[in-house]
């Protein structure tokens, strides 16, 4: 592998972001292939520097090269139903195998900018949601993707009648039958959603 320094002078990014992993190897001229992990990748096409850390629960082997901190992004594209990208740091087919399983982060200030009334799903996770009387329903835990729309996955931690602790979960749609508003800044979602539904 063709390794480039490994930039330690560029700090990891505050926001960072696990948008995609490198599935496997492209070619014989150092590509990778991605697996993006939203339906819209644009915040891998937006930005030309990647950041790496190893598979969750997945130790490298040992004999395994240092895996680069980040990787500068020369071309990236759409091929069949994933993506591949050509970065600076791999030269060959070797180098490209080598970061089988990475997962790469990019900077949230990269992405593109959203119109009124979109919003990325990092951005949604953790917002306090409400219903119209102002009584908490619970804090958004994940974003769901069924197919025709959106799911928000909300948690409240409550105690049962023994008084013993306890998590709450609710399912409500994202769509705008039942969200009256998202407040980023405010960091707050108000739904026509009632606490017994």
């Amino acid at each position: 592998m063709n390794t480039l320094p490994h930039d330690d002078d560029v700090a990891w990014p505050d926001d960072a972001v696990e948008v995609a992993r490198v599935q496997d190897a492209w070619g014989i001229k150092g590509w990778l292939r991605v697996q993006p992990h939203a339906a819209d990748p644009q915040a891998l096409f937006s930005s030309r520097r990647w950041f790496l850390q190893p598979p969750a629960g997945k130790p490298r082997p040992k004999d395994a090269p240092s895996l680069p901190r980040q990787l500068h992004v020369t071309l990236v594209k759409e091929h069949g139903d994933g993506i591949v990208a050509s970065v600076r740091e791999v030269a060959d087919r070797n180098g490209a195998e080598a970061l089988k399983g990475a997962r790469i982060f990019v900077s949230r200030q990269s992405f593109p900018s959203t119109d009124d009334g979109e919003y990325y799903w990092v951005d949604l996770i953790g917002l306090e949601v409400v219903n119209r009387e102002g009584e908490p329903l619970g804090t958004v835990a994940e974003m769901i993707d069924t197919g025709p729309h959106c799911v928000m996955r909300l948690e409240q931690a409550s105690t049962d009648a023994a008084g013993k602790a306890r998590t709450v979960e609710r399912m409500i749609p994202f769509v705008a039958a039942y969200i009256d508003g998202v407040d980023l800044p405010g960091r707050r979602i108000t739904a026509d959603w009632g606490l017994d539904y």
